[in-house]
């Protein structure tokens, strides 16, 4: 599949691998719908990028119902939906037990839900919408990438909900991509390492400079448009299916 034939809904995709990603798209002659819950940040990216290729809908990815509108109605404004790249997330960090006692279990349950969840919930219901599309030459008629992480195999300490999230990115990507091959559907995730996205814009210029120091090569943090080109590269590689791949400068986290 080229990016000019996507029709595509992003989460996250106002900000970060999401908005690199939207960018990418476009730049390529294809359209994404962003699912975001910052929807200023996405209107400027309408602005910029044009509203025949941008459609912004603000969604609580983790909502059943919310999640099914907005599927419709981006088939309805697209005339289809062939793609979906699961950028949404957080990565809050926190210690099972700490000084202040046990973890409360609403903030594990916040970060399963968004990460995990909330990118199962938006992938079952485009899949539904996918399974309608008529197969290109390939017999494709779709494809979704999820987007784990490093920490889903080396997470760190304070890392436990959110090494969870991901872990369970990892694996269901299998069992899903064996589920929908019969419809044409390829299932994929990316594991990005150390990436330059808005969780870095806090961090002072030293702690960047040993973060980056301790990526193999390159020896910095990803950018957010290597995400997105390996998004290219999976959606024009159609033997590309069932598999995470990990986009990190061959980084192994130490234990914190």
């Amino acid at each position: 599949m080229k990016l000019a034939e996507m029709k595509a809904i992003v989460t996250g995709g106002a900000s970060g691998l999401g908005e690199a990603t939207v960018r990418r798209i476009v730049a390529r002659g294809g359209k994404a719908a962003i699912f975001d819950l910052n929807a200023e940040r996405a209107e400027r990216l309408i602005e910029e990028l044009g509203e025949e290729a941008v459609y912004f809908l603000k969604t609580d990815v983790a909502d059943a119902e919310q999640v099914e509108q907005h599927v419709a109605q981006t088939v309805n404004h697209f005339g289809g939906v062939n793609a979906v790249v699961n950028c949404a997330g957080i990565g809050t960090p926190g210690k099972v037990v700490s000084k202040n006692g046990a973890m409360p279990l609403e903030q594990f349950e916040k970060v399963i839900r968004i990460n995990l969840i909330g990118s199962f919930n938006v992938l079952r219901v485009a899949a539904l919408a996918m399974q309608q599309n008529e197969p290109n030459e390939d017999g494709e008629r779709g494809l979704i990438i999820s987007t784990a992480s490093v920490a889903a195999y080396e997470g760190q300490i304070g890392q436990a909900a959110y090494s969870a999230s991901k872990g369970g990115i990892v694996s269901m990507t299998l069992p899903i991509a064996r589920e929908f091959a019969r419809d044409g559907i390829r299932v994929m995730a990316i594991a990005p390492g150390l990436m330059k996205t808005p969780m870095f814009d806090g961090l002072p210029e030293s702690a960047i400079e040993s973060l980056s120091a301790s990526v193999p090569f390159p020896a910095r943090l990803g950018k957010p448009d290597e995400y997105a080109q390996l998004v290219e590269s999976i959606a024009e590689n159609t033997m590309l299916n069932g598999e995470v791949i990990r986009l990190d400068g061959a980084i192994r986290m130490q234990p914190k």
